[in-house]
């Protein structure tokens, strides 16, 4: 029987995947590549693009076209099986790349190509993929002796082992809580459309009532909208103790891996010359210096925590003036918080909700991008797929060339992780003359539909919408012939989210609003008064959300510059450390946030959270530019699309952006958005 992971198919064959097909199409695939490595090398005496970086791109590429769908399946549609051929593939796939990284004829390869009179004539992209392969190889630890080259590996293949146990635990501990409610006047304040969720919910499991999940299409409603106290406070407790000592599985402990990994990042840093993890995080980024990090965020910091002080003060007075509560705990701040919106802008999100059924928002997040860079997409009903829910599309551009095409799957399901995010399921290449087009998945975890009623999105899951589109069209619309850095591929980790930050500004301007809003049952236009509520609550709390994400990103880029191997992580002392220095909000003590914070525990924002606020800079500046020239312009448009979108890797992020704008960055228009006064 052929293995679908070695067809090498245009797209992965979903429905035919197996878990006894990963492993040995791995292996295979791992062994071909390593004896291409020996042969390539054994031929040649002088080394060229043409027969060495190219066929490794090619063997590379066939790897990644392997591993994305297992990959992918195993964060949306998990089961035992498919999470332990993962698992088993994890320490083959680290052992390769290390050995790549550390294989002193490689690297003396490329460096010969580095050095030749040929190298002058290759493309800019080119060129850039050898500069970044033997920055790559030193970060690989090519300079390092036999002992601690060896020390580096296991480091390397254990720190991929905890990253994927870290996040397998939390989806554990996540799925496993479950609340059945037989009384509804029990879910009093819950809205309908949260209510016949959970009712389908409990259906699903053959039982009647109403059934709450950690999942967050129903975490979210139960803390912004339920009016027993109790409730909200069981729940929130259920939630933030995830995967921890706090919770009721010690199984799903995430304490022991969050501490391994501290350190070893710590060992990794200090083995390649550097002196903490922060410093090694930065040498494949923009920012130049640690310092020139966290003197960012400590002056954001300074600029938004007045106006985040008076947020709460606002909250507690209203708190108790109107419902004579005098002391807010956790679980009360998104509740009261809501409250507090619809008195003061008479604003629901509930009723916001009713303009944007999803089929509407993605039909008019296409027409956005057509209006902006005169894209075409269409909907593909014959693929493969791995969950019939999925929906698979196209995009053409002005000329009728296809550029990409991507996968959609947007509602929350048991055994799929958490939270939204675009991966790359095949990259742009040229080989011959020939395009491989860029394929991506986009993955949200928004209420599925109930009843006969299409799926509602929040104006948040709206805007998580558009921002991951905007990740998907930095990979999909990239013109790079070059894999190593076509599409995201090779931009710098603190400006990878400027594609995706730049589109959620669109969500907030009448003019696309009429594009992606319509009331689901009568196809009715989002009312004025609505939109001009909805703009006077936008920068509602904006002071408390701004520190909420600068204590997230300091927690996580000090937690890795200051760590100490005497004393350990001392990660939630660091938390603490932060919380006094930057939150308006002290959690309760059993609150452990960390041990769900998978962003830098088990994705690649590890002392690069930052980020998130960095790239915010440079989108609320790009986005400046169409303030002035139109929304819609489309010559500004077409320039974000040549400059950013279609440039992806190939230069240094820093002058392309100067490119686009004219100059560098300022944070002014970062402020300005958030209402908060400089």
């Amino acid at each position: 029987m052929t293995n679908p992971l070695l067809s090498n198919t245009e797209l992965p064959l979903f429905s035919q995947i197996r878990a006894e097909h990963i492993e040995p199409a791995i292996e295979q695939l791992l062994t071909d590549a390593q004896a291409l490595v020996e042969k390539l090398l054994a031929e040649n005496e002088v080394y060229t693009w043409d027969n060495l970086i190219a066929p490794l791109e090619e063997a590379e590429d066939c790897i990644n076209k392997a591993w994305s769908p297992v990959s992918h399946m195993n964060s949306t549609v998990n089961s035992d099986d498919l999470r332990d051929a993962y698992n088993a593939c994890l320490p083959k796939l680290s052992a390769y790349s290390t050995a790549m990284g550390q294989h002193k004829g490689l690297f003396k390869a490329y460096q010969q190509i580095a050095a030749s009179e040929a190298y002058a004539a290759l493309e800019p992209a080119q060129q850039k993929i050898i500069q970044n392969s033997l920055r790559g190889f030193r970060l690989s630890g090519i300079d390092l002796d036999d002992v601690k080259q060896a020390r580096y590996k296991e480091i390397s293949l254990e720190l991929s082992q905890l990253s994927s146990k870290y996040e397998e635990n939390l989806l554990d501990a996540t799925n496993d809580w479950q609340k059945l409610v037989t009384k509804k006047s029990d879910l009093a304040g819950l809205p309908e459309s949260a209510l016949q969720q959970a009712k389908q919910t409990a259906e699903e499991e053959g039982k009647k009532g109403w059934m709450l999940t950690l999942q967050f299409p129903s975490y979210l409603p139960v803390m912004t909208y339920a009016d027993d106290r109790q409730l909200r406070a069981d729940v929130y407790k259920a939630f933030s103790t995830r995967a921890s000592d706090q919770g009721k599985n010690p199984e799903w402990d995430n304490t022991e891996i969050m501490e391994k990994t501290i350190a070893l990042r710590h060992e990794k840093a200090m083995l390649l010359g550097f002196q903490n993890y922060a410093e090694l995080s930065l040498a494949t980024k923009m920012a130049d210096s640690p310092k020139q990090v966290t003197d960012f965020l400590e002056e954001l910091a300074e600029k938004s925590l007045p106006q985040a002080k008076q947020d709460l003060i606002d909250l507690t007075a209203f708190a108790k003036e109107h419902y004579g509560i005098d002391k807010l705990h956790a679980w009360d701040i998104g509740y009261f918080s809501e409250k507090m919106r619809q008195h003061a802008y008479d604003l629901s999100q509930e009723e916001v909700k009713q303009f944007f059924p999803a089929p509407k928002v993605l039909q008019g997040l296409f027409a956005v991008v057509e209006k902006l860079y005169g894209l075409n997409i269409s909907e593909i009903k014959d693929f493969d797929t791995w969950h019939k829910d999925v929906r698979f599309f196209q995009i053409m551009d002005k000329s009728g060339e296809l550029r990409g095409k991507f996968y959609i799957d947007l509602y929350a399901r048991a055994k799929k992780r958490g939270g939204a995010w675009m991966d790359d399921c095949r990259g742009r290449k040229k080989v011959d003359g020939k395009v491989q087009t860029p394929v991506a998945y986009l993955v949200c975890n928004f209420t599925p539909p109930t009843g006969n009623d299409p799926a509602l999105l929040t104006h948040d899951e709206v805007l998580t919408l558009f921002h991951e589109f905007g990740h998907g069209l930095q990979h999909m619309m990239t013109q790079v012939d070059y894999l190593g850095v076509s599409g995201i591929n090779g931009v710098e980790w603190d400006a990878v989210e400027l594609p995706s930050q730049f589109m959620e500004n669109w969500c907030w301007e009448k003019e696309a609003l009429a594009l992606i809003s319509g009331h689901y049952q009568t196809g009715a236009p989002l009312p004025d008064s609505l939109f001009d509520k909805m703009l006077a609550a936008k920068n509602f709390q904006a002071g408390m959300l701004m520190v909420r994400q600068l204590e997230f990103s300091l927690f996580d880029f000090r937690l890795h510059q200051e760590y100490d191997p005497e004393k350990g992580a001392q990660i939630y002392e660091m938390l603490n450390r932060i919380r006094d220095q930057v939150s308006v909000l002290a959690p309760p003590a059993f609150n452990r946030f960390a041990h769900s914070f998978s962003h830098i525990f088990a994705g690649g924002y590890a002392a690069g959270y930052y980020s998130y606020k960095w790239a915010e800079v440079l989108s609320s500046d790009a986005y400046s530019l169409f303030e002035e020239n139109g929304i819609f312009h489309q010559e500004t448009g077409l320039a974000f699309l040549t400059h950013i979108l279609e440039t992806g890797g190939s230069a240094d992020a820093m002058a392309l952006f100067v490119k686009f704008r004219g100059r560098e960055p300022n944070i002014d228009a970062l402020l300005r958005h958030n209402g908060i006064t400089a």
